[in-house]
């Protein structure tokens, strides 16, 4: 399974803030950080306040801040609304697969896929960020140090 581009940039954003201390992030700052570009990852934040897992406040002082919903977050859920629940494959597109009403390879790819997500489900962004990928996170700041 391949997540699409968009998931991965959302993962990795909240995993970005989930490291950051009191001071909030600028959505250009994590797109620099994540060497992405700002227009993605600006759809991402938006999609990912939506969720209640980014908030987002405006104008000086603001910045990206993690919700405490968001550090909690299952990576499986997380994952889950972000990729939507289609199937691995495209049985019913068009033209439709002529083996759909026989074929063993669709159950058996959302087996899979469902078992992909199962193991994403007991972690949380938090876990994501324990040693040693927190520190790493921390050092791709493109904040200087204080």
């Amino acid at each position: 399974m391949r997540l699409t581009k968009f998931t991965d940039l959302a993962l990795r954003a909240v995993m970005r803030l989930a490291v950051t201390d009191e001071e909030p992030v600028t959505t250009r700052a994590v797109a620099e950080e994540m060497a992405v570009p700002h227009a993605h990852m600006a759809k991402v934040v938006t999609r990912l306040q939506h969720l209640g897992v980014v908030e987002a406040r405006r104008g000086r002082g603001g910045g990206l801040a993690l919700t405490e919903f968001g550090r909690r977050s299952s990576v499986g859920w997380l994952t889950r609304t972000l990729e939507g629940e289609e199937e691995v494959v495209g049985c019913e597109a068009d033209p439709p697969c002529p083996l759909r009403a026989a074929c063993r390879l669709r159950g058996a790819l959302r087996e899979a896929q469902d078992a992909f997500y199962r193991t994403l489900d007991p972690l949380t962004v938090a876990d994501l960020v324990r040693s040693p990928t927190g520190p790493v996170l921390l050092s791709l700041t493109t904040r200087p140090p204080a």
